[in-house]
């Protein structure tokens, strides 16, 4: 095994990921990641490079993490952009908190739900129409007239359906 230097990489016709890293030279690998994790290094990262027994095919086994947030217990994806100076940053991330919260892209806003909001909601319309009716007959018993308006809420364009939570 061997410490390396992650430079570029390809992706073949068949979704295979080989990267090229330097240590001592310049050397092709196979990327391998756990099953389901599709992720890319950034250039200048330290790689694990180490040769297999099987058919002296070079694989790169991990990368040396300098971004660690993560508390015992949690679980933490980020992506990388590349900044206009040629440093990197967080772009966006993941994170299973050990507290029992899920942060997506950061910690300010809150998911609701969306079935239970909507049902409250409607439920307060109801009300609201019961009041305006009590309302109505009041004034046609003074001798006036008063016809309460249509009261609708449609909050159907906040749903997200593609994110789905308890």
């Amino acid at each position: 095994m061997y410490w390396s230097k992650y430079f570029s990489n390809i992706l073949d016709a068949f979704g295979h990921r080989e990267v090229k890293v330097s240590g001592y030279g310049t050397v092709t690998a196979d990327h391998v990641a756990p099953f389901g994790d599709d992720s890319c290094p950034v250039q200048g990262m330290d790689a694990i490079y180490s040769e297999t027994d099987t058919d002296e095919q070079p694989v790169i086994i991990g990368y040396v993490n300098t971004n660690c947030l993560a508390g015992e217990g949690e679980k933490r994806c980020f992506s990388i952009r590349k900044n206009e100076d040629g440093s990197y940053s967080q772009a966006f991330y993941t994170w299973m908190k050990a507290d029992g919260t899920y942060e997506i892209g950061g910690n300010t806003n809150n998911l609701t739900q969306y079935a239970a909001l909507n049902t409250a909601l409607q439920l307060q319309i109801s009300k609201m129409e019961e009041q305006l009716t009590l309302i109505a007959a009041g004034i046609a018993a003074g001798g006036g007239t008063y016809t309460p308006g249509d009261i609708s809420l449609d909050i159907s364009a906040a749903k997200i359906n593609e994110i789905k939570c308890l």
